[in-house]
């Protein structure tokens, strides 16, 4: 019987890393990171399922943004924006950058006008 446990605990971690490698995003000290490094965050005024960070929000927040080909796995899903482009997001959440972190690892967004919150696995 010891023999079946490897095998299955193999299987388990493959598919959890499987969840996490169609989406564009890695984990760095807690936090969500886009491929890039760079900190990923929620909006709270983001219902499940929407962005509602549009216009002038999204250059200051941009979306990581998902391709037409892309697909959901896990807690990530693929959301579509009032421009009709699509957004990566997390358990519904849409996930977006901060226009002044500098560099990766930086979390100045962070707690921003009491609804921006650092995205977290």
């Amino acid at each position: 019987m010891k023999l079946l446990y490897p095998p299955l605990l193999a299987v388990t971690l493959l598919g959890a890393c499987a969840a996490m490698a169609d989406a564009p995003v890695k984990v760095a000290d807690g936090v969500l990171t886009g491929t890039n490094g760079m900190t990923l965050y929620t909006f709270d005024k983001d219902p499940a399922g929407k962005s509602v960070c549009n216009g002038p929000c999204a250059t200051n927040w941009p979306p990581l943004m998902a391709s037409a080909s892309d697909k959901a796995s896990g807690d990530y899903s693929v959301v579509t924006r009032d421009d009709g482009k699509m957004q990566w997001a997390l358990k519904g959440k849409p996930l977006y950058f901060w226009i002044k972190d500098a560099k990766p690892g930086d979390k100045t967004g962070d707690g921003f006008n009491k609804v921006w919150q650092v995205a977290r696995p």
